[in-house]
């Protein structure tokens, strides 16, 4: 091949650039799993008013089906990159998906709370898979297409939502509830074994150790904090153990930040994360993320309300 670019060159032919196809693939195939993780994190919104029913429980608690995966995803991001740079960011890509496929068979062989709970807190792990392929781009790609690679994979988020809720309520409208799960599981297994056949490992890795400290401390702190909000109404806003969650999430997250500012190789640089570009880069993203999942969460519920409501 290098001869015959070598030939190329000198007689004034146009030199093929081997990479092209393969660059558009690994960006292909990283979107896919993009867009898979995005649509399992919606896939459940159409059927939110019908849990209480399908589970057997009260609304309070069904309210874990959606919270479990945000809670999941939030520690996975951060965990996952991190692994990702000591372990192998295509490996660790392969692991997160592997895990959604198996929270994805839990769910669709369930019809208690419990287990749809794990299923989908196991769902939620997956997220990570964002982070770990915009890292795998920027290790695998030429730079001049890295730009539009990053575009891409971060298009993906809003693809797989925007079709997860169409497909979702569709399925739930024409099928049984449980084939939610299954279509998890299928697209999770076709973008594994394109990350498979296409994706190359990187070679970079990461000196140092991992923060278990601080993740554990984040867990915990994100577990009060949204047992607090999703129980409230139910316990009283006043109420002792509502005010208890609410008072471990903060002293968790003052020990959280205070060991990661301590650390040598910290779950979450919070150096980084305040300087200006990158804390209001963040505070916008939360904004608008709040904005999408309130939108996406509220308005299918509404419109399934009683007509005289």
């Amino acid at each position: 091949m290098l001869d015959k670019t070598v030939d190329d060159a000198v007689l004034g032919r146009p030199v093929s650039d081997e990479k092209e196809p393969v660059t558009g693939a690994v960006v292909a195939v990283l979107a896919l799993a993009g867009i898979v993780v995005a649509l399992m994190q919606t896939l459940v919104i159409p059927i939110i008013p019908h849990l209480p029913e399908y589970l057997d429980a009260d609304a309070g608690d069904t309210a874990w089906v959606i919270t479990a995966t945000l809670l999941a995803a939030a520690v996975a991001t951060p965990t996952m990159g991190r692994l990702g740079d000591m372990f192998g960011k295509r490996r660790m890509l392969l692991i997160s998906i592997a895990i959604m496929i198996v929270g994805s068979v839990i769910g669709a062989l369930s019809s208690t709370l419990i287990p749809v709970v794990i299923g989908r807190t196991l769902q939620g792990l997956a997220s990570g898979v964002i982070p770990l392929g915009i890292s795998v781009m920027r290790d695998v790609l030429p730079k001049e297409k890295l730009a539009g690679a990053v575009a891409t994979m971060s298009a993906s988020l809003g693809v797989g939502g925007a079709l997860g809720l169409p497909i979702a309520a569709a399925l739930a409208e024409y099928a049984d509830w449980h084939m939610l799960f299954w279509v998890s599981a299928i697209m999770g297994a076709i973008s594994a074994v394109a990350v498979v056949i296409v994706v190359p490992e990187s070679k970079d890795r990461a000196e140092g150790s991992f923060d278990f400290g601080g993740s554990l401390l984040l867990s915990g702190g994100l577990v009060a904090l949204l047992l607090g909000v999703s129980k409230g109404s139910d316990w009283g806003w006043g109420e002792t153990t509502t005010l208890v969650c609410f008072g471990v999430a903060v002293v968790l997250f003052i020990v959280w930040a205070i060991l990661e500012l301590r650390v040598s190789h910290p779950l979450v640089d919070l150096r980084v994360a305040v300087r200006p570009q990158v804390l209001f880069t963040n505070i916008a993203s939360i904004v608008f993320g709040f904005a999408m999942f309130a939108a996406s969460m509220v308005f299918p519920q509404i419109v399934q309300m009683p007509e005289a409501t």
